[in-house]
């Protein structure tokens, strides 16, 4: 990530891995950017942001929405569901898994990627943050029950599946942060388990759960 000022004193952040997006309030600046990016360099313009390592963003005139749909096909995909089925709630209430649960996966390795999948899901799905982070916990030796309550995160997310997070275009700057604990909740070590979001205006900004 590189973040520059233009000479008219605007915020221009280049985000780069093997593409790149070009964002600010300066469009005449951005196009300045892009002509000496093009001088230097093979680059293609593809317009307006769309897809970028498997986020789709939708602009409006209302704002923006960004989502992972075809993220979330992929991994039912992978996931190989026989089913049709869908929950609403990602996972049940006051359920506290532990890692003697159940007999243990002979593989684990399917177990690791779908995990490893839901996490980066979780950037723009703040609603299975907290299942997301349990179910990481038993990364190293996961058994049956972890992996049913894995199931029912993707059955989840199947009925789901078209909801995206929006960022209106007329929005204050006001931040306004919400967080909750549970006190010693884990039955293994005791330890609590915190979340937080934050808000900016009407938009989520940020979020997250840890033990």
């Amino acid at each position: 990530m590189f973040v520059h000022t233009s000479p008219s004193g605007r915020t221009l952040l280049l985000l780069y891995v093997d593409d790149m997006i070009i964002t600010g309030d300066d469009s005449e600046y951005i196009a300045f950017v892009k002509a000496r990016l093009r001088d230097q360099f093979l680059m293609t313009d593809l317009g307006p942001l769309r897809y970028f390592l498997g986020i789709e963003v939708s602009s409006t005139s209302d704002g923006f929405y960004i989502s992972q749909e075809k993220y979330i096909q992929d991994l039912f995909a992978r996931a190989a569901l026989e089913d049709e089925r869908t929950v609403e709630t990602p996972m049940e209430l006051n359920v506290k898994l532990q890692p003697t649960d159940g007999d243990p996966l002979p593989d684990p390795t399917h177990y690791r990627h779908l995990v490893g999948s839901l996490v980066y899901l979780a950037v723009t799905h703040p609603d299975i943050s907290y299942p997301v982070h349990i179910l990481s916990q038993f990364v190293c030796a996961p058994n049956i029950v972890h992996y049913s309550h894995l199931l029912r995160v993707l059955r989840y997310l199947r009925g789901t599946i078209t909801r995206r997070l929006f960022f209106p275009r007329p929005s204050s700057l006001q931040l306004q942060c919400y967080s909750d604990a549970t006190w010693a909740s884990d039955p293994s070590d005791r330890r609590s388990l915190s979340a937080y979001c934050v808000f900016l205006g009407g938009s989520l900004i940020a979020w997250k759960t840890k033990k």
